[in-house]
């Protein structure tokens, strides 16, 4: 039996991976800015559920929820950093309080919770920590730029944080979705104020997201790739969920290397 610490857990991901936790049997410390989107959670599966209101983007209340849990359950096994939303619009855009709270909420919320948690893990010598990055934490595409730049930085601290507690006996994994049937792209989003400069470009954009989604994945069917995560012995540092990313991550990645090849005399000739 698991112990799991998850955010966002009012809808999509966060609730169906809640579920297919306690349905096995496992206790979940189920948070989400309104604890009142988690009462039927409670009532089905009682004392195997801790259910918290909690804003990621306060420290303090994150630190506070984190070690109630802790204490509530006896330890944590599983922390899943889920909470976060999408911010739409052309980075010319996107306002300063825009580009701001896309990073609040994405960013610093998953390092407040991976902050609160590790002393708990490092503590009991193991723990696996799931940051729900995308496939734009590794690709790029327009109208999605404050985005991109919260979960390329999800990437990047996680990455050097599997490396700083793996001593610990703590995993780190980084979850990264394709298109899913989830909200983020609907109620959940946010849009900036639109520039009638670029309508052609937005069209265009509309018109490739589509073609990328065509398939969108199944959050319930997710679920069981989690549960087989989280009973991995050696899981990996990065997965994607969905069958489009890896494509999409071929080309980039491909491009990307063609790129830096052809122009290695140059980088060559700065080093001096």
């Amino acid at each position: 039996m698991k112990t799991w610490f998850i955010t966002g857990t009012s809808r999509g991901f966060g609730r169906e991976w809640a579920e297919a936790a306690l349905q096995r049997g496992d206790r979940v410390a189920a948070t989400a800015r309104d604890a009142s989107s988690l009462k039927d959670l409670e009532e089905q599966y009682g004392d195997a559920v801790l259910a918290r209101a909690l804003d990621v983007t306060d420290p303090t209340a994150v630190r506070t929820v984190v070690d109630e849990a802790a204490r509530h359950f006896g330890r944590l096994d599983v922390v899943v950093n889920n909470a976060g939303y999408g911010q739409f619009g052309m980075l010319e855009e996107l306002s300063e309080d825009e580009l701001r709270a896309q990073i609040e909420t994405n960013v610093f919320g998953a390092l407040w919770v991976t902050q609160a948690a590790l002393p708990h893990l490092r503590e009991q010598r193991g723990g696996h920590i799931l940051q729900v990055s995308s496939i734009g934490g590794i690709s790029a595409f327009p109208g999605l730029g404050a985005y991109h730049a919260s979960k390329w930085a999800l990437e990047g601290f996680s990455q050097a944080l599997a490396q700083e507690v793996a001593d610990f006996g703590i995993k780190v994994t980084l979850i990264e979705p394709g298109g899913f049937s989830t909200d983020w792209g609907g109620a959940s989003a946010k849009h900036a104020q639109q520039l009638a400069a670029y309508d052609e470009v937005r069209a265009k954009v509309a018109e490739q997201r589509k073609q990328r989604v065509a398939e969108p994945g199944d959050p319930k069917a997710s679920a069981a790739a989690v549960l087989a995560l989280v009973d991995s012995e050696e899981p990996p540092l990065r997965v994607f969920f969905g069958k489009a990313p890896l494509g999409i991550a071929t080309a980039d990645y491909e491009r990307r290397l063609a790129g830096w090849r052809e122009w290695q005399w140059l980088a060559e000739q700065a080093q001096g």
